[in-house]
């Protein structure tokens, strides 16, 4: 096995489960079955239509997650570095996405495939563990989303993703991440305007 994977692996193991370190053996299993993909600018990693046969961990880069509603671009998700990538129903149903997956700057990902992590959790208690980890993250991420659509202003939103994913504010285009925050760009440059003035 690659010292890369295993060091990866443990890097994942780490971050998704910051409460409990997963025993090396544990570890060496999960690494065995992650694969790492490289991708420019402007790929597209999972096109509609396609089957989300993996969850994505972000190594490196920044990953924008859409879908079109009208003709128009909506932006799901942006993920930069630490981040994973799922598009969930496509993923546990093995059914094709109405998602894509693009790389919004040259990108590394490591894949976690659905049917070998099914297996391995299957197996291993410490795995299943992890697993349950990923996917409870990305429930809790969906929920704080939501929450901030449904219940904050146009500025609270933006204020919270500079809190949260200041990368992101910093690299991602503003009209990914006003659609990200269901907000105009010009909404969006009233916030900026708005925090900006409250700080001087």
């Amino acid at each position: 096995m690659p010292t890369k994977n295993f060091d990866i692996a443990q890097k994942i193991t780490i971050e998704t489960c910051p409460k409990r370190r997963l025993p090396v053996d544990s570890i060496r299993l999960f690494a065995g079955i992650i694969e790492r993909k490289a991708y420019n600018k402007g790929d597209i990693i999972l096109a509609e239509g396609s089957v989300c046969h993996a969850m994505m961990y972000v190594e490196k880069g920044l990953v924008r997650q859409y879908y079109f509603k009208n003709g128009k671009e909506m932006t799901e998700h942006i993920s930069c570095e630490q981040g994973v990538v799922i598009c969930i129903d496509s993923y546990f149903n093995q059914h094709p996405t109405q998602l894509i997956v693009e790389a919004l700057e040259d990108t590394v990902i490591w894949e976690i495939p659905y049917v070998a992590m099914e297996k391995l959790a299957s197996e291993v208690h410490d795995i299943s563990y992890l697993y349950r980890h990923f996917l409870q993250n990305s429930l809790i991420l969906s929920q704080v989303k939501a929450d901030m659509l449904r219940f904050e202003s146009a500025k609270d939103r933006y204020t919270k993703l500079m809190q949260h994913s200041p990368e992101i504010v910093r690299r991602a285009p503003l009209t990914y991440i006003a659609s990200y925050l269901q907000m105009t760009l010009e909404t969006l440059s009233r916030a900026r305007a708005s925090i900006v003035a409250s700080e001087q």
